[in-house]
């Protein structure tokens, strides 16, 4: 697959609306491109996937993901978000830079290094779902269909915009929602029992909260208190207060492990929105880290989640085509000289793995 090959193969996706949850347009798109290329497809929901050709179960197996739904556009576009269209070296539509370009990109790697007969590694070639909201038909079920499948995956490249550095860890989140009991009365006469400052005094508390452990590369877990509402009138002591915390988790502690640890420490109830955000790191001597360096790649800590966060226990690393900062806006767009670079570097960091495996 040519350069050219796969900016054709972006802008009929971009044309295809892929909200998350609503990617059959895209994944019927995919699988016709790469079955037309000769590639032996498997579609799981609206995940399609391929082994390399060759494909030996005694052999480690690289997976190459990317995903190809998007976020919904913002109203601030003032272009059509699905109306591809080339100005200036750029691709303008939505989902060029997340994941749209990285997608292709690794498409086309992956056609153009199919056959893995002489390679001391697979390749599985993942364009998976539902990223964006980390969806039940997404990554959450295509892992365990593999393992249905005995399709066994030892190392993960995860195609997200990252201007093509090499991201080894990325932070997990949990939100919490805090609520503080307190007793109503009249202000006037000082009576009940004021959530505010019970709340006050739990805030100071995570304010000053330290754990024990620290991640080696994600460092300490990062707690902010974001929101806070409490009160009916301004004579009434409130016998309620809430707040919610902003918890940035690293591969030190489990999610729930933060939680239990912060319920334990704090008078309010503390309950988890959720705990499928997970830190995720990847050891700086892991192969595939080592071969990105050896092709003059920087190794990161990533501001942003992905699906990194569901492959507990993989191996994964985080390097894509564009950048991070374009994801998510109005008018968002790629360079066609990123993908150009990415297709080059992708193959590159094959070449380096046969060395460093």
């Amino acid at each position: 697959m040519t350069v050219t090959e796969a900016i054709e193969l972006l802008v009929r996706l971009i044309a295809t609306p892929s909200l998350s949850g609503e990617e059959s347009g895209t994944a019927d798109i995919l699988a016709a491109e790469l079955s037309a290329r000769g590639v032996a497809v498997r579609r799981h929901h609206n995940n399609i996937y391929a082994l390399s050709q060759g494909f030996d179960a005694s052999k480690p197996t690289l997976m190459l993901n990317s995903h190809q739904d998007t976020v919904k556009p913002s109203p601030a576009y003032t272009r059509n978000p699905f109306e591809p269209t080339i100005e200036d070296g750029r691709i303008y539509g939505l989902g060029s830079n997340d994941a749209g370009a990285s997608l292709v990109s690794l498409v086309a790697t992956f056609c153009n290094n199919y056959d893995t007969t002489t390679r001391p590694y697979n390749l599985l070639l993942a364009l998976t779902a539902e990223e964006e909201n980390m969806g039940e038909r997404g990554m959450r079920s295509f892992l365990p269909h593999l393992q249905e499948e005995s399709i066994k995956v030892d190392m993960v490249l995860v195609g997200e915009p990252t201007s093509m550095q090499a991201a080894t860890a990325e932070r997990g989140l949990v939100v919490l929602d805090c609520t503080a009991h307190g007793k109503s009365g009249h202000a006037a006469r000082n009576e009940g029992e004021n959530a505010i400052y019970k709340a006050m005094c739990d805030i100071e508390q995570l304010r000053n909260f330290r754990f024990e452990r620290t991640s080696e590369q994600l460092g300490d877990i990062k707690i902010s208190v974001t929101q806070i509402s409490a009160g009916t009138q301004h004579n009434i002591v409130p016998d309620e207060c809430r707040f919610v915390a902003d918890v940035r988790t690293t591969d030190a502690y489990s999610n729930e492990e933060v939680v239990a640890l912060l319920q334990s420490a704090l008078e309010c109830d503390v309950v988890p929105r959720s705990t499928r955000v997970r830190a995720s790191a990847i050891s700086l001597a892991h192969p595939l880290v080592k071969a990105a360096q050896a092709i003059g790649r920087t190794t990161f800590v990533s501001p942003t989640t992905s699906d990194r966060a569901i492959m507990q226990g993989l191996a994964a690393l985080k390097m894509g085509v564009g950048e991070s900062s374009r994801s998510h806006t109005a008018d968002e767009y790629v360079l066609i000289s990123e993908i150009e670079e990415g297709i080059v570097l992708y193959d590159k960091l094959l070449d380096k793995l046969k060395d460093t495996i």
